[in-house]
């Protein structure tokens, strides 16, 4: 082929070439990395792990482990309560209305003794709403690592479905979930958080 006619067809290729290109862009939708956990997503409820320090959070119990970086979540019975004013929360946790919270020492499952008012009330509301059930949600400071924590929010939550069967209350209608360190009511590293956090909420249904 002569070079007179080559240099046509080069220029023609070229411009095949970039609009090829140019209608291919045109296709491409950009979905930004984080919509995902935007507007209505899980991840968009809660403090990214990353705002923790590791070299300063032992565990709420005593395993020799930092600050787990994972922020799955289980679903918790009355999440509106994160909405709500610290106060309401410091008196309510997630609790359903009638019930109370109940709160708990470091690294323990035992109900202490300024608790048991509370839980004589829990079990006078489902004494008088018989047909009622109740989920025990058992929760533990953000120190510690998912495993530890969640054995330990089992324990708080079992401790407080005892408590109400030695009341009378029947224990089919209790069930009990561990949410561990998954779910804070009370973001931050303060004393305050995390005593605000160690905590069992009840949830009717």
């Amino acid at each position: 082929m002569s070079t007179h006619m080559m240099k046509p067809l080069a220029v023609f290729l070229l411009v095949g070439c970039l609009l090829v290109g140019l209608g291919a862009c045109t296709k491409k939708t950009l979905i930004p990395p984080d919509s995902a956990a935007g507007a209505g997503g899980a991840a968009s409820n809660y403090p990214a792990a990353d705002r923790y320090s590791e070299g300063n959070l032992p565990p709420e119990g005593k395993l020799d482990d930092s600050f787990d970086k994972n922020g799955s979540g289980a679903a918790s019975g009355n999440d509106a309560a994160m909405n709500q004013s610290d106060e309401y929360k410091h008196a309510h946790g997630r609790c359903s209305e009638g019930f109370s919270p109940i709160y708990f020492e470091y690294d323990s499952a035992n109900i202490p003794s300024s608790m048991r008012d509370h839980m004589e009330a829990n079990a006078a509301w489902l004494r008088s709403n018989s047909q009622s059930h109740v989920v025990i949600e058992g929760n533990t400071d953000v120190r510690g690592t998912n495993e530890y924590n969640l054995s330990l929010g089992e324990r708080r939550a079992l401790a407080a479905k005892r408590y109400l069967v030695k009341l009378g209350i029947d224990g089919g209608r209790i069930r009990t979930v561990s949410l561990g360190k998954e779910r804070p009511l009370f973001d931050g590293l303060t004393e305050d958080a995390h005593a605000q956090n160690r905590r069992d909420d009840f949830i009717a249904e």
